[in-house]
């Protein structure tokens, strides 16, 4: 590599440069005997030679003790001011992180677990603050008494009442015994139909005739993963951004009531994406192995009910969906219908007088039981298993569709309990039908199946009888209209 040419170098050269200027300035402005130029002839008056010559000798003089002094003169290093700790410590909901202190020697920050660039909390404060919040209130969290004298029927009827008698919110007997016998099967719900038909809002009644408010969590179209459910940490804070979803999960750990969380317009994003995680942790049939991830990493501080940055996925929260199926919606998919129950609501139930009633506050515990009892006690009857597969039979001959394991399953989980609940057996196959095997001819070529409804609902009618199986034809001649 070359070396750049010294300083001095340079002024060594100035310095030839002046003075050679300073004798050519000489030799023109001062006569000269010989070749010099004749007094008379002179540019400059005799008088002011002798005066340019010193000057034009000083000169060179002058700027080479200037060029001198500065090149030795040492830069005086930039001061630069450091921000006060309360500017950079200032966190976006406008309060402020305490005070980071670096290790000596190594810049490191206080904790052994935090990096440069990550704010530091003081000894003991969490990262959750509403989950360590809660910690604090669950040490004298004393849990309310249960009903230890309800049934599955009584349980109904007196939803109804209490949702006509104090919130004014009106349901069809049948409706509430579908809502209730669903809960059974599944910790999936969901409740599709026209927009007004009280959706969102018989979630929410239950909540209230259970004692313990349902939780609403508004879907965003934007939501495409489990972090935009339950939250996430932020860097720069150094704080996890906790959802209320996350709270109540978290509460739930601790409590033994039912809880409920509505996902309010939960098609107005793709639930296979958001909702992705939480499908597969509930098919586990162990609840105790239903972990879902919150952080990736573990720190002092953190909530106790987080393992290794996991939290148990509540076994006592049931979800549920509210959907709507217009333009600006997504369809769902059969990944999701599959697992969850469904609930149609198309129309609105008459007024009908009803009086106050009290509320019914059970455990998560005792309902589980009243299901367990339900079916030990209640069951299908050999001849509609009859009716069954050959219902099945039919299907596969002329559609190629077939119940599957998982239906079979929900089938005969969910008639006992309907039936616990005061309903009819063929009513209950009838509703869990329409949703889990006829829906499946969505799939199907449009014009066969239009073309071959009016066979299907007449071996309904031969099969079950000519009045019943009422919302099995219901759903297939709305999809004749349709196709």
């Amino acid at each position: 590599m070359r070396k750049k040419p010294s300083k001095a170098k340079y002024i060594v050269l100035l310095v030839l440069i002046l003075l050679f200027g300073s004798a050519a300035v000489l030799a023109i402005f001062m006569p000269a005997d010989g070749g010099g130029l004749p007094m008379d002839n002179a540019l400059i008056p005799s008088d002011s030679v002798l005066v340019i010559g010193i000057l034009a000798l000083l000169l060179p003089v002058l700027l080479i003790a200037l060029i001198i002094s500065v090149s030795k003169k040492p830069k005086k290093p930039q001061k630069i001011e450091a921000l006060p700790e309360a500017k950079l410590s200032v966190r976006l909901d406008g309060k402020k992180d305490p005070p980071r202190k670096a290790n000596s020697g190594t810049g490191a920050y206080a904790s052994g677990t935090s990096t440069p660039g990550t704010p530091e909390r003081a000894d003991g404060e969490s990262r959750f603050f509403m989950l360590s919040k809660t910690d604090r209130t669950m040490k004298k969290y004393a849990a309310p008494a249960h009903r230890d004298d309800v049934t599955l029927q009584s349980f109904c009827e007196s939803f109804q009442a209490y949702a006509a008698g104090n919130l004014g919110l009106y349901y069809d007997i049948s409706d509430i015994r579908r809502f209730i016998s669903n809960l059974g099967v599944s910790h999936i719900l969901v409740m599709q139909g026209m927009s007004g038909t009280g959706k969102t809002s018989l979630a929410y009644a239950f909540g209230e005739f259970i004692g313990n408010p349902s939780v609403i969590v508004p879907i965003q179209p934007m939501w495409k993963e489990r972090t935009d459910m339950i939250g996430y940490y932020n860097e720069f804070t150094g704080k996890f951004n906790e959802t209320l979803l996350l709270q109540k999960m978290y509460e739930a750990n601790y409590s033994k009531d039912m809880y409920i969380t509505v996902l309010d317009e939960m098609n107005i994003a793709r639930v296979e994406y958001y909702f992705a995680e939480f499908l597969s942790l509930l098919e586990l049939p162990d609840p105790n192995k239903r972990y879902i991830d919150v952080v990736s990493d573990v720190q002092k501080g953190d909530p106790k009910l987080l393992k290794n940055g996991r939290l148990k996925l509540p076994a006592n929260m049931w979800f549920v969906g509210t959907a709507n199926n217009d333009d600006s919606t997504f369809a769902i998919s059969d990944k999701v219908y599959d697992r969850a129950m469904v609930i149609n609501l198309d129309r609105k139930t008459q007024f009908f007088e009803a009086e106050k009633a009290p509320q019914v506050r059970i455990s998560a515990e005792q309902f589980d039981a009243m299901v367990a009892r339900a079916r030990k006690e209640y069951g299908m009857t050999a001849r509609n298993a009859r009716r069954l597969r050959a219902l099945d039979a039919y299907m596969i001959d002329k559609f190629k569709i077939t119940f599957g394991n998982r239906i079979m399953k929900q089938i005969k989980q969910y008639i006992p309990v309907y039936l616990a609940c005061g309903g009819d057996e063929l009513d209950a196959l009838d509703d869990i039908l329409s949703k889990k095997v006829f829906r499946k001819l969505e799939a199907q070529n449009p014009i066969y199946v239009r073309n071959s409804v009016e066979e299907l609902c007449g071996y309904l009618d031969e099969l079950f009888g000519y009045d019943r199986m009422k919302l099995c034809k219901e759903y297939l001649r709305r999809f004749e209209r349709a196709a």
